[in-house]
C-alpha cells in the first residue's frame, strides 16, 4: 500500500498579534515570520513523522523551493511537486496571544493543476493505495475520479468548505476527517450528533472522524461510534493542529489500529502542535507521541 498526499503547498506569513484584527482596525504586529505549509504539506509532514512513506504532489512558483527543502528534511517524497510559472500559494495567517489564529489564503500555483499532470502523478499508483485530499487545490473533482477509478481508498479533509466540492461525488470517500464547522456546512447541523447522522444519511458507506476542539474527537463506522477526549496543554499556536490530527490518524488506520487508539494518538499529536509555533516544525514526531503525557478532558 503506497500512500499519496495530492494538495496544496504554501509560503505562510504568519504574525503575531494581541488579538485578530477587526472590521475597520489597524493593529501593530508584535512579530512576523514566514513558514512553509499548506494543508496538504502539513498532513504529508505528519505522515511522514508518524513513520508513514508518503508521496507528495503539487505545484509551486519559483519562490517556493523551500517548500521541496523541507520535504526532503522531513522525508516527503517529492517526486511529484513541480514548479510552474507565476507565485507559490500564500497565507496571512495571524496569531492571537491565545494562540488562535485567522487565516487568509491566495491559491496561486495550487490552483493550476492540469488534467495532463493529475494523469501523470496516478500513473504510479493503484488500487488498494490511500490518497488524501484537501480543499486547496483545483481539479479535486477530476483528482477524486481519477483515483477511485484506479481502486484508490479516498482520505478527505472537506476544507475549505466552498462550492468546489459540489462538483465532487462525495459518495467515493472512504474516510471524511473535518471538523465541526466544515460539519456543518456539510449538513446544515451543529449538534455532534446530528452531524454525524446527517453525513451517514448521505453517504452510509464512509467512516467519520469529527474532530470538535477542546472537546475531543469522535469516529463513527455505520452504527458505530466511539469518543476521545481532547488534551488539556497551553497553546501557542493552533495553525497546523487541525492537520497533524489527520496526518497521525491515518497512519493509525494504515498500522491497523482499532479507531479508539487512532483517536487517542492524533490527540496526543495535535496537543503537541499547539505548543509549539509554525505549521510544518510544530508537528511532533511518533516518538515524542508515544512519550507525551498529558491529562485528558472527560468525555461523557
Amino acid at each position: 500500500m503506497k500512500v499519496l498526499c495530492f494538495g496544496s503547498m504554501n509560503l505562510d506569513y504568519v504574525y503575531q498579534v494581541d488579538h485578530i484584527v477587526r472590521l475597520g482596525e489597524t493593529e501593530n504586529s508584535a512579530g512576523m515570520r514566514v513558514n512553509c505549509g499548506g494543508k496538504g504539506l502539513n498532513q504529508s509532514v505528519a505522515l511522514a513523522k508518524a513513520g508513514v512513506p508518503v508521496w507528495h504532489a503539487g505545484l509551486i512558483g519559483q519562490d517556493g523551493i523551500s517548500l521541496i527543502d523541507k520535504c526532503k528534511e522531513y522525508g516527503v517524497n517529492a517526486d511529484y511537486i513541480h514548479v510552474t510559472e507565476g507565485r507559490s500559494g500564500h497565507t496571512i495567517i495571524q496569531v492571537d496571544k491565545d494562540g488562535n489564529n485567522s487565516i487568509l489564503l491566495f491559491g496561486g500555483a495550487n490552483r493550476r493543476m492540469t488534467e495532463a499532470f493529475v494523469d501523470e502523478v496516478l500513473s504510479g499508483f493503484g488500487e488498494g493505495d490511500i490518497i488524501l485530499l484537501q480543499n486547496e487545490i483545483n481539479l479535486l473533482d477530476v483528482i477524486m475520479d481519477k483515483a477511485y477509478g484506479k481502486g484508490m481508498q479516498i482520505v478527505l479533509n472537506p476544507s475549505p468548505y466552498n462550492e468546489d466540492l459540489n462538483k465532487c461525488d462525495l459518495g467515493k470517500v472512504a474516510y471524511f476527517l473535518l471538523n465541526e464547522i466544515e460539519g456543518e456546512q456539510m449538513t446544515g447541523e451543529k449538534e455532534p450528533e446530528k452531524i454525524l447522522e446527517g453525513i451517514h444519511r448521505k453517504y452510509p458507506e464512509a467512516k467519520v472522524v469529527l474532530t470538535l476542539g477542546e472537546a475531543g474527537s469522535i469516529f463513527m463506522c455505520g452504527g458505530t461510534i466511539c469518543r476521545q477526549g481532547a488534551f488539556k496543554v497551553k497553546a501557542v499556536d493552533t495553525t497546523a493542529a487541525g492537520d497533524t490530527f489527520t496526518g497521525y490518524f491515518i497512519s493509525s488506520v494504515i498500522s491497523g489500529m482499532k479507531p479508539e487508539e487512532g483517536l487517542c494518538l492524533a490527540s496526543k499529536a495535535a496537543a503537541m502542535a499547539v505548543t509549539r509555533p509554525g505549521a510544518l516544525d510544530s508537528v511532533p514526531t511518533m516518538e515524542e507521541v508515544l512519550e507525551f503525557q498529558g491529562k485528558e478532558t472527560i468525555i461523557c
